[in-house]
């Protein structure tokens, strides 16, 4: 059985998200940041970390990548053209989506407030939402590749959820309605429903 530690409110959620989908039995160690049982798996106490027997992996994307070529789901096989389509897609999120909400959530409540620049955040939702656009543009439908959900999907939809939740623009009607679809998987509903529990 896998180990997740971290929050429902963190990347932890994309993890946790696609062990839904993928079906898989977990212990999920509702911890944060830092906290003694995160440290004894990831020095840098950094989460989500996930435990697969004697191999501990860190960083949400990579543990995703991880899982999905683990059980042959939610990916494209390695090597073809369609995985290195969705491996730009899922490196595309994390530069133009990711880091940008990243940047803006530590701007807004985690930096020791002298060190806060609140023109950052603005900054960050006027990129993030060129970038929303843009990506709204490739998309193809009724998952961003096409027919086939994968892992750069998972990771769109926690996104946009996190956009949400921050009051990014997202000038799209074509994602957002993506967006909705996603939310509205039984998978991500169960996930959803942890936060409640």
């Amino acid at each position: 059985m896998y180990k997740l530690y971290g929050r429902i409110q963190s990347r932890a959620s994309r993890v946790l998200w696609l062990l839904e989908e993928l079906e898989q039995e977990y212990e999920f160690i509702d911890v944060g940041p830092h906290d003694p049982q995160v440290l004894e798996v990831n020095p840098s106490g950094k989460i989500p970390v996930l435990v697969d027997g004697d191999t501990v992996l860190t960083d949400s994307c990579a543990i995703m990548t991880y899982l999905a070529d683990k059980h042959g789901a939610f990916t494209h096989p390695a090597g073809t053209p369609e995985r290195a389509q969705q491996d730009s897609l899922l490196l595309a999120l994390v530069d133009e989506f990711d880091a940008l909400l990243w940047t803006a959530t530590r701007h807004k409540f985690i930096l020791p407030e002298d060190k806060r620049v609140p023109q950052i955040v603005e900054t960050s939702k006027w990129e993030f939402d060129r970038n929303f656009q843009r990506m709204g543009e490739r998309f193809r439908g009724p998952f961003l590749q096409g027919e086939k959900m994968t892992i750069a999907d998972i990771l769109c939809g926690h996104c946009m959820s996190w956009a949400k939740g921050f009051d990014f623009p997202m000038n799209s009607e074509t994602l957002r309605a993506y967006g909705n679809e996603l939310r509205n998987r039984p998978a991500f509903q169960r996930m959803g429903a942890l936060a409640e529990s």
